[in-house]
């Protein structure tokens, strides 16, 4: 049940390039992540030209306005499956959806159980109900 929150510059794409870009995501996440099917959870937020600055680090990788952010809050992952993960995503979704890797950065974030609330005002994982 990782939950992705997946950050465009606005107007870049059009609905269904988005729904293509988080149909992707979600591939990679049930193939390298094992995520059950049927558990999705991603957040798409479009940010105004000038709102989503991303700089090299230093690398000198150059990047575009097709910029795509990924941040994933997951568990118990390892660091086999990140690495796949960052590979996968690149690889699917240069083939999927024409984004160059350079204007790919993935963030996966570690929670725990108890950082959980399906609803309902219920920690599920906690009660025995997942």
């Amino acid at each position: 049940m990782p939950l992705v929150r997946i950050d465009v510059v606005e107007g870049r794409r059009t609905p269904d390039e988005l729904r293509l870009l988080a149909d992707t995501v979600q591939e990679v996440m049930l193939d390298v992540f094992a995520a059950p099917p049927g558990d999705r959870y991603q957040v798409i937020t479009e940010h105004r030209p000038g709102q989503l600055i991303c700089e090299d680090t230093g690398l000198g990788i150059e990047r575009t306005d097709d910029l795509v952010v990924l941040q994933v809050f997951q568990q118990g992952r390892s660091e086999d499956q990140k690495r796949a993960l960052y590979a996968g995503l690149a690889r699917r979704l240069e083939e999927a959806a024409g984004l160059r890797s350079n204007d790919l950065i993935v963030s996966v974030a570690s929670n725990t159980r108890e950082d959980w609330s399906f609803g309902l005002g219920r920690a599920q994982f906690l009660e025995g109900d997942l």
